[in-house]
């Protein structure tokens, strides 16, 4: 299994990026994906989980209403909009599949396990 997330960069507070995963080696719509964060001094935290069934999409209060995840399951490929960026939202971002359904984790799915786990992309947000 190979994901490469890509997209990533240096923008001023305020400003948008799009990140874009590429999934090869799985049944992409089998799963939930989940996008990642890993910021400096903190926790990895989960920023939002696209279910496998264009169902819900779960966000991290941290980034909901300004994020928005999605998949497109025919090119293995899953998107997060990144709008209304904050110095807070500096990190590496991953793609990454949980061990379970996001839904089972309940509302710990931000810090849920997971099976696979991507090659990131650098998100830098300058004040």
């Amino acid at each position: 299994v190979q994901m490469v997330a890509s997209g990533g960069g240096l923008v001023q507070a305020g400003g948008s990026l799009r990140l874009i995963c590429t999934v090869s080696g799985l049944a992409f719509a089998d799963y939930d994906m989940v996008w990642v964060r890993q910021s400096p001094g903190k926790e990895r935290e989960g920023v939002s989980c696209v279910r496998q069934n264009f169902g819900d999409t779960f966000y991290a209060e941290s980034v909901r209403g300004r994020f928005v995840a999605s998949r497109a399951n025919a090119e293995k490929t899953l998107y997060l909009q990144m709008n209304n960026l904050n110095p807070e939202d500096t990190g590496t971002y991953y793609c990454a599949v949980p061990q379970r359904y996001c839904s089972a984790y309940g509302s710990a799915w931000t810090q849920a396990d997971f099976q696979y786990f991507g090659q990131g992309t650098q998100v830098t947000v300058s004040s």
